[in-house]
């Protein structure tokens, strides 16, 4: 169902999340929202990269 909502832990470096809040400030909006862009720009790119099976 669309508009879901799931609570989930991602940890990220130092340096990249600062850079990612400051974006999330920058355009008034979530970090959260700014991941969710960030996996939909991504996520074709995301999929062509192989599996570990695969490697």
């Amino acid at each position: 169902m669309k508009g879901d909502k799931k609570k989930q832990s991602l940890y990220f470096p130092t340096d990249m999340l600062d850079e990612m809040q400051r974006e999330a400030e920058r355009q008034e909006r979530p970090l959260s929202w700014i991941m969710q862009q960030a996996w939909k720009l991504s996520r074709d790119r995301i999929m062509t990269y192989p599996a570990v099976e695969e490697l």
